[in-house]
């Protein structure tokens, strides 16, 4: 897509330093008002930001037209920049913004969130933008939509090794509507860049493939004609400005202190008379004084319906995985017409995504090593279209990832993230492949819903539910191949009359001795255990808790009509579904005996059931510590 504007006017051209300065003005009271935030690079960053504003293919009267192009922030502590742009171009009230910002209920945050229009991507971590445009792009690209990515970065957050990723990433896949901006102020929170990490952001670029233009970061004519010839190049471009930290003010400029540090009331006043603006200051501690927050949305434009087509029914002994990336082949093909995407970190063989690969590879992106790109890109990427998977062993996807993940949720992204060798059943690979861990991360994040199936059959049922709902989830697998659970008849128990439901627990088996809580991998192998007690005359509840993060009230207060609860996983028995379980029962003021099996300490190398065993988590193990603890009830 060209832009509307081959170039501005001559006379929109020089009404562009007039705008900066009042920019420049509104960015120095917002920090001044807060005491707080980041005017240095808020005042190098401004003049690229304003001529891209205006050249763009954006309205501010229609700021979610699909077709836009968009603008992606990476450093978003340059928060003051971008709503004093956005405010100028009529996106909304420049006063409001001053007004709110950093102020506990505004939207106008510390750094940039997408709930203030014209922001595309929340940013308060450096190095990520880059990830997410490149999800975007390829969103975008996915959707037949001719338009521009634009991502504006710092340089001192080049020192990103994530930045690498992302950058062969945008080459790979030939992002050519991608188009980034650097600010080269060479200064930083320590010092100048080149002493506090020195690289060499140009070549680096250049190695990776992509075009580097180097421009006056602070000359209009010089980012416009760099901005021109960026859309029309035919591979990733970036344009590196040399800029002047605190650009405008005389005191500030050059200097690193003001790269998080606002001017006082005294400074204010004569950086003010520097660039010609009045010092109203007093107007807007008014209105700040008066100001009422405004309500966020988060309702996604999406669409996520979907023919889920016809489940699965395993009857033979089988692994999660395998049952995860049958159904994913089965909702490719059933929904040709319909945008996907599979991301993969050089695992497709392992994690079962080999399958969508073969029948939409156009849609299967690899990634390499590159996991921290890879979740955001995958995250940022299903804000555009619906149907975004990324799958991963537990270590990398969930463990080494959690950051990248927080990020989506703070997004509000659509990701299904499907993890494979999780918990102990990695076997031979030993305790630094052990994701043991997944449930401590991600209770912590607010939007996440975390599903575990307990066998192939349910893995396949929740493959095709997640696959219609909008909002992040992670569904953590084993390695294992399993047996297939029963119903008392001999039937599978997540048979066709099956329905998944977030939030509800499956009852294996009813007793009325003690209760046996489980999730995951060990599902079938605590249903084998009560089935065994029963010979001796134990009669155990067992309970498939396959969504942890929201505990089915009646399970628990049912289970716990026993006496005795035992909760059963292979995840950190700190932070597991022990604990979850305990929080619940003082929640609901449940007097009951809990005791918890787990993993307590890392484990080591060998077959999984030998890793089991080492852990006291096999079968004999457990079964006689349970009739060790009901002798003593």
């Amino acid at each position: 897509m060209e832009f509307t504007k081959a170039e501005l006017t001559a006379q929109e051209l020089q009404n562009l330093p007039a705008l900066a300065k009042l920019a420049r003005g509104a960015i120095l009271k917002m920090t001044t008002l807060a005491a707080s935030g980041h005017p240095g690079g808020s005042m190098s960053t401004i003049d690229f930001l304003l001529m891209l504003l205006n050249l763009a293919n954006i309205d501010p009267e229609k700021p979610k037209w699909p077709e836009r192009d968009r603008i992606i922030v990476s450093h978003g502590h340059v928060s003051p920049a971008v709503y004093a742009a956005l405010a100028l171009k009529g996106y909304f009230d420049l006063d409001q913004a001053i007004a709110g910002f950093r102020l506990a209920g505004s939207r106008y945050e510390g750094h940039i969130e997408p709930e203030v229009p014209g922001v595309e991507w929340a940013s308060g971590n450096l190095g990520q933008g880059l990830s997410a445009a490149c999800g975007v792009a390829l969103g975008c690209r996915q959707k037949g939509i001719d338009n521009h990515v634009f991502v504006l970065m710092g340089d001192g957050e080049q020192q990103k090794g994530q930045l690498g990723e992302a950058r062969r990433f945008a080459v790979k896949y030939k992002l050519n509507n991608l188009i980034g901006f650097i600010d080269l102020n060479g200064l930083q929170i320590s010092g100048q860049t080149c002493q506090v990490m020195p690289q060499n952001i140009s070549a680096n670029y250049q190695a990776d493939g992509w075009k580097v233009l180097n421009i006056d970061g602070h000359d209009f004519s010089e980012i416009q004609n760099a901005i021109l010839k960026a859309v029309s190049a035919q591979i990733p471009t970036v344009i590196i400005g040399r800029t002047t930290m605190g650009k405008g003010v005389s005191f500030m400029e050059n200097q690193e202190k003001f790269h998080g540090s606002a001017l006082n009331i005294d400074q204010l006043e004569i950086a003010l008379k520097e660039l010609g603006l009045d010092n109203d200051l007093e107007k807007y501690r008014i209105l700040r004084k008066k100001f009422h927050p405004e309500p966020n949305r988060h309702d996604s434009p999406l669409s996520f319906n979907l023919n889920i087509g016809k489940p699965r029914i395993y009857r033979d002994k089988t692994d999660n995985r395998s049952a995860w990336g049958n159904a994913l082949t089965d909702l490719a093909n059933a929904n040709q017409n319909i945008p996907f995407a599979v991301f993969d970190c050089d695992l497709s063989g392992s994690v079962k995504t080999s399958g969508f690969a073969a029948v939409r590879p156009d849609s299967f992106y690899q990634s390499g090593i590159s996991e921290h790109h890879t979740a955001v890109a995958a995250g940022a990427m299903s804000k555009e279209i619906p149907h975004v998977f990324f799958s991963d062993f537990g270590v990398f996807g969930i463990s080494e990832t959690y950051n990248q993940h927080r990020l989506n949720d703070i997004n509000h992204t659509n990701l299904k993230l499907i993890t494979t060798h999780v918990g102990l059943d990695v076997g031979e690979d030993g305790k630094t492949h052990q994701c043991i861990d997944y449930l401590g991360l991600f209770s912590n994040l607010f939007h996440f819903r975390v599903i575990i199936p307990a066998d192939p059959n349910q893995t396949d049922k929740v493959i095709r539910f997640i696959s219609t709902r909008k909002g992040n989830f992670l569904v953590p697998l084993g390695r294992s191949k399993l047996e297939i659970i029963e119903d008392s008849s001999g039937e599978p128990f997540f048979a066709d009359d099956y329905s998944f439901e977030y939030g509800q627990a499956d009852l294996f088996k009813d007793g009325s001795d003690a209760a046996l809580l489980t999730m995951g991998t060990l599902a079938g192998k605590a249903l084998a255990i009560a089935r065994e007690l029963e010979t001796e005359d134990i009669h155990l509840q067992v309970w498939n808790l396959s969504c942890p993060l929201a505990l089915d009230k009646n399970a628990i207060l049912q289970a716990a009509s026993t006496g005795t609860i035992f909760t059963y996983e292979d995840h950190n028995v700190n932070t597991g579904i022990g604990s979850l379980v305990a929080q619940k029962m003082v929640e609901l003021g449940i007097n009951c005996r809990l005791v918890k099996f787990g993993v307590s300490d890392y484990a080591g190398s060998g077959r999984s059931e030998d890793v089991f065993k080492g852990a006291k988590l096999d079968f004999d193990h457990i079964k006689n510590t349970i009739i060790d603890n009901l002798k003593k009830k």
